[in-house]
């Protein structure tokens, strides 16, 4: 944890800022996510290769569409083990987090090969409704048994390792769609054993089609909210600047920002107010305590002055003691 403070000019009064940061809970264990990664890429390529020569064999597009998915699972997991190690790298001086929000980068590109997977699988179910072909269904059934195992295996060590990190949600959201895809590919290879009925490939293909496109959207979601500078879900940025505003001696809080570097790390900076006769560096360690305490803060910068010495700049939300806050600008 780094401290650092700057004092303004005299003549423009008594100006405070500082700078105090943490880990915000961002190491997650970055040895073991990669150790991780790197088994079940592994696994999935593989399958991969598997999966792509049994289903040309067998012809079922379900396979192949799954196939499809698992290639997109090998792009996902290799940029996820690169964005580890480009954001292991260090800061520097016009890079001042370093590389972490390549992760995020990462996690984007990942929901958007997702999206476009989805859209390659429709197009094909809707191709082999025109005309659907002959099915090699037991072949079928063996190729998708294992990839049940493959991806029950994969998603087991990702579970284990992915807690709140947004790159590694997003690896084991492909698994996880793979793990269903497989379950489906093993109903539709039952079904055209038992019955014929070859409708059941493409029909099982849309329905993979559909699971892939729902698990693109809390990543996408997230990590573009994230690469907006939005709040961290949970984390309201009114009720923030309300509790700061109540602290003892703060007369005025305003420019408040909170965000996420990335997953795990929320930085937050603000301009505070305090009273004449208050001690700027005792409020400001009140305010970090209180962030650090209440919603897990650590990463924060904070301008503390005195009022009157320094007018609010508008442009951003207001808070004052008592007070909803204030819209300006």
């Amino acid at each position: 944890m780094a401290d650092g403070h700057s004092h303004a000019n005299p003549e423009q009064g008594h100006s405070h800022e500082h700078s105090r940061k943490g880990s915000g809970g961002h190491d997650h264990g970055s040895g073991a996510n990669k150790k991780a990664l790197a088994v079940v890429l592994s696994f999935t390529l593989t399958y991969m290769v598997v999966e792509i020569i049994g289903g040309f064999i067998t012809g079922s597009l379900a396979l192949l569409a799954d196939a499809a998915h698992m290639a997109s699972d090998n792009v996902a997991l290799g940029l996820a083990l690169f964005a580890f190690w480009l954001s292991s790298k260090p800061p520097t001086p016009n890079k001042s987090f370093g590389y972490k929000r390549t992760e995020i980068l990462a996690a984007l590109f990942n929901g958007v090969t997702i999206v476009a997977i989805s859209l390659w699988i429709f197009y094909e179910a809707y191709n082999r409704f025109q005309d659907p072909p002959e099915i090699l269904g037991g072949w079928m059934m063996v190729v998708a048994v294992i990839g049940l195992l493959v991806n029950l295996a994969g998603t087991l060590i990702l579970t284990r390792s992915a807690g709140e990190n947004l790159n590694m949600q997003g690896a084991l959201r492909h698994v996880l769609a793979d793990l269903f895809g497989s379950i489906g590919v093993i109903v539709a290879a039952v079904v055209i054993i038992l019955t014929g009925w070859n409708y059941a490939d493409p029909l099982i293909s849309a329905f993979i089609g559909v699971l892939v496109l729902f698990s693109s959207w809390k990543l996408l979601r997230d990590s573009v909210g994230i690469l907006m500078e939005g709040s961290p879900p949970g984390i309201d940025a009114r009720e923030i600047g309300g509790q700061m505003a109540g602290a003892e001696g703060v007369e005025e809080v305003h420019d408040l920002h909170v965000w996420t570097v990335t997953s795990g790390f929320t930085a937050l900076a603000a301009h505070v107010l305090v009273g004449a006769d208050e001690d700027c560096h005792a409020v400001r360690r009140e305010l970090e305590a209180q962030l650090e305490d209440e919603y897990g803060i650590e990463h924060t910068t904070l301008q503390v002055d005195h009022a009157g010495d320094h007018e609010a700049s508008g442009g951003n939300l207001t808070f004052q003691p008592d007070n909803g806050p204030d819209e300006r600008g």
